[in-house]
């Protein structure tokens, strides 16, 4: 390991820990609303009502705040919606709408906006952890809500309603992005018109997820006025990753991971090969959120090896299911897209994110690509945010993209 890298680690950890302490401690000035799992509002009616994905099943009005003390300067709903999932089957979805209270001139832009790694636990769904003021990435919501647009935040398939989330399937959360801003669309309430001019952006977790939708959009939902996609961080290829997470520090987010496929994906095997000691992590990691999980050091410089009887991530079923969740592969995104990473990331590869710039690139894409010196995954999500957000406000005046692809 680099020692940047070794220092980064050790950042992000103490960042987590602070986060910890955060929730533990933080001053509740009126009583906090109930958690997902006991709040009916996160339970999908069955059978689920008719309707075409985005169609919003339920809404209610809430408050938002985008810090500790720090209400949103915004009018707010947390909906649920209809989506699809990584086979094709309807399923429903919730997340949160914000809309300025400012007057905007012109038709307001809508941003999709795509979670990182928040956890597996219900408790951790963005539309939970924005109504209660510790959600890590209200800041950077708060940023782009500052300059006018609308904001759609995306929970993901699972993750606050019932269910393992299907965390890192690539295909279920770029449906489940482009849907919330049909969604967003279809609130009457929010005043935001079907052809109002969009924007998807993410990091890690939420990378994969905007370039996903990114690459979906074509096929998906063609209708959408999306200009333009910024994805940072992007885990493009799960086995690529994999390798650089087992037997690492973070090494939960690789056990998280094979979670969320099996979740996905029922036929695959997953729990019946797991020994003791794996049985044990999982069910002690199986409702963290990820600032808990990585203060608390679970499953730290675990490897898979120890806690699986065989070589599973590697037998044909798996491979299958991964290398139809991987990014690229000759499909080409349907919008211009800003991709950037980490020169030393110590979580997501960044061999294989510079791989899938250069397959989008080889496809056609209008790709422009951005590496930081920064030495740690969890920096660059901060180091990009200005670029990602000048660049998109750029798609949005109507400014051609260029692109930087390899000779």
């Amino acid at each position: 390991m680099r020692p940047g890298n070794r220092r980064g680690s050790l950042l992000a950890a103490l960042v987590s820990a602070l986060l910890v302490a955060a929730t533990l401690t933080a001053p509740a000035a009126h009583a906090a609303p109930p958690l997902p799992q006991e709040d009916p509002f996160y339970r999908p009616p069955s059978p689920l009502p008719a309707g075409s994905p985005g169609t919003v099943i339920r809404r209610e009005p809430v408050t938002v705040q985008l810090g500790p003390g720090i209400p949103a300067d915004a009018r707010a709903w947390r909906v649920m919606y209809l989506s699809t999932d990584a086979e094709g089957r309807r399923n429903a979805v919730t997340g949160t709408v914000l809309v300025p209270r400012a007057p905007y001139e012109g038709k307001r832009p809508v941003v999709g906006y795509a979670i990182g790694t928040h956890g597996l636990g219900d408790q951790c769904a963005p539309s939970y952890g924005l109504r209660i003021g510790l959600d890590y990435e209200g800041v950077f919501i708060g940023g782009l809500l500052a300059k006018g647009w609308a904001v759609v935040v995306t929970d993901y398939e699972r993750l606050g309603t019932p269910g393992d989330h299907t965390y890192m399937v690539g295909r279920s959360q770029g449906q489940a992005v482009l849907d919330s801003l049909r969604a967003a669309t279809r609130l009457a309430d929010a005043g935001l018109p079907a052809d109002s001019p969009m924007v998807v952006t993410g990091y890690s977790q939420g990378g994969a997820s905007a370039g996903w939708a990114a690459q979906l959009k074509a096929g998906y939902a063609p209708e959408l006025a999306v200009k333009g996609v910024a994805a940072g961080g992007v885990p493009a290829d799960l086995t690529e990753v994999a390798k650089s997470l087992d037997g690492s520090l973070f090494f939960i987010l690789l056990g998280a991971a094979a979670v969320g496929m099996s979740s996905a994906y029922p036929e695959l095997p997953f729990e019946e090969h797991l020994n003791a000691q794996g049985k044990a992590l999982l069910e002690d990691a199986r409702d963290d959120c990820i600032g808990e999980a990585l203060a608390l050091g679970k499953g730290a410089f675990k490897k898979m090896s120890d806690l699986l009887d065989t070589d599973l991530l590697n037998t044909p079923a798996w491979q299958e299911k991964l290398r139809a969740n991987r990014l690229g592969g000759g499909e080409t995104p349907a919008v211009p897209v800003f991709q950037y990473h980490a020169v030393y990331d110590e979580m997501v590869a960044t061999g294989q994110a510079r791989t899938l710039r250069k397959e989008w690139c080889q496809a056609g894409a209008t790709l422009r690509w951005k590496e930081y010196p920064t030495p740690e995954h969890a920096l660059t999500l901060v180091a990009g945010a200005s670029d990602a957000t000048a660049w998109l406000a750029d798609r949005l005046a109507g400014k051609p993209a260029s692109a930087n692809c390899p000779a």
